[in-house]
């Protein structure tokens, strides 16, 4: 049978009854769109220990994950879902990366007092969640309450948040409009305000 006659339905078909041909491509059919997607990110990871190649190889982790979960049934073409896939990963690789980075500057402050704690969580900064939510056990703890009053969208604008992208910075990797972080970025301090109110 020639598989570079048949279309995506067909191919997830044949690779879920572990056809090797249908699935190298597919691989190699949204390779491109794998490149693609990094060259949109590629600005992003100045010195943080990642390189080109390293996002080009998450992204084909990502691509072969859509491969293996795609459901023909879901309200949605396979090249929609792979897309979401992709970035999805090539951006977790991204915040992973920097967070690294900063692991050490993150470990050297000291919020021992708890006052000073919430305080800089209220604060209308950035980088504060960051620095208070990952310092100390109490505010590890506020952090995986915090986490579980997410959105997915807003997961993802707090885990750039914390290692300290700028509100710009997140409309460019997230590729969403300035306005839709700003807003989601007043819902995670709300829900960080609620939690540490609790928490007093």
């Amino acid at each position: 049978m020639d598989y570079q006659d048949l279309n995506d339905y067909e191919l997830l078909h044949y690779v879920s009854e572990n056809i090797e041909e249908a699935n190298d491509i597919v691989m190699n059919k949204y390779y491109p769109l794998v490149v693609s997607i990094v060259n949109k990110q590629e600005k992003h990871i100045d010195n943080c220990g990642l390189d080109r190649s390293d996002l080009i190889q998450e992204g084909m982790v990502g691509l072969s994950h859509a491969i293996e979960t795609f459901s023909e049934h879901e309200d949605t073409v396979f090249y929609t879902y792979a897309k979401h896939c992709i970035e999805r990963i090539i951006i977790s690789a991204i915040v992973a990366a920097h967070r690294k980075k900063h692991k050490i500057l993150n470990e050297s402050i000291s919020y021992d007092d708890p006052i000073v704690v919430n305080d800089r969580l209220l604060k209308d900064s950035i980088s504060d969640p960051l620095n208070i939510l990952l310092s100390t056990d109490n505010e590890a703890k506020i952090e995986s309450k915090l986490r579980a009053k997410l959105t997915s969208f807003e997961t993802e604008v707090f885990e750039l948040m914390i290692v300290g992208c700028s509100n710009k910075e997140i409309t460019e990797i997230l590729n969403i409009e300035y306005k839709q972080v700003d807003n989601a970025i007043q819902r995670i301090r709300s829900k960080a305000k609620g939690i540490i109110k609790i928490n007093k």
